[in-house]
């Protein structure tokens, strides 16, 4: 018999600690950013941000922007072309959904490694689609009379300061709902660092 297939094939394992270490420093030097003009009642304390100034935040802020950009885009073609997003991420039904958002809610959720459930599959794609928003917002935050057409569709540059900031909100909520999960399954982690078998696929 031939080694059983991974749980989780390299090039995703790649893309998804660039992705952490991406989207882990976008948020604090985007919280250093925001600091220094504020647009809710509210400021981030300074231990939670990147870059130490203004324009440290914004240095930062940038490098890991590029950073997260190819990295998505490796990631998209990659889920695309190789069946990843087929085979793992679809399809999303509304009821399996709400089936398994009820058993989570009672700590009744079963976990099978390399398979994904509906609520897995449902924030996989929501954090997709907020990682494509986020870049598009901040597009027009950055060139907002080059792109003023990007700017303009996001009603303007104030607005698409706040579109930009619930985008982030989105996906650090969705990193701590991470987070958490892998805190409560934490087997979940290692095959993340080694790749994994899925022991029950037998060969012929």
């Amino acid at each position: 018999m031939s080694r059983p297939p991974v749980l989780h094939p390299l090039a995703v394992r790649i893309a998804h600690w660039l992705n952490a270490f991406a989207i882990a420093c976008m948020i604090s030097s985007g919280w250093g950013i925001y600091n220094a003009s504020p647009i809710f009642p509210f400021r981030f304390a300074s231990w939670m941000t990147l870059g130490g100034w203004l324009g440290g935040s914004i240095a930062w802020h940038f490098a890991a922007m590029w950073l997260l950009v190819a990295n998505g885009l490796f990631y998209l073609l990659y889920g695309a072309l190789s069946g990843h997003f087929r085979r793992h991420l679809l399809p999303v039904r509304a009821g399996e959904v709400w089936r398994d958002a009820g058993q989570a809610l009672r700590f009744q959720l079963p976990h099978q490694p390399g398979v994904y459930n509906a609520v897995q599959k449902l924030l996989y794609w929501a954090v997709i689609l907020l990682g494509i928003l986020v870049v598009l917002s901040g597009l027009a935050l950055w060139k907002p009379v080059q792109l003023d057409w990007l700017a303009d569709l996001f009603g303007g540059f104030d607005f698409a300061r706040k579109v930009h900031f619930a985008a982030m909100a989105g996906i650090a909520a969705f990193v701590v709902v991470h987070l958490a999960l892998v805190a409560i399954v934490p087997r979940t982690l290692i095959p993340m660092f080694t790749g994994g078998h899925d022991k029950k696929a037998n060969a012929s």
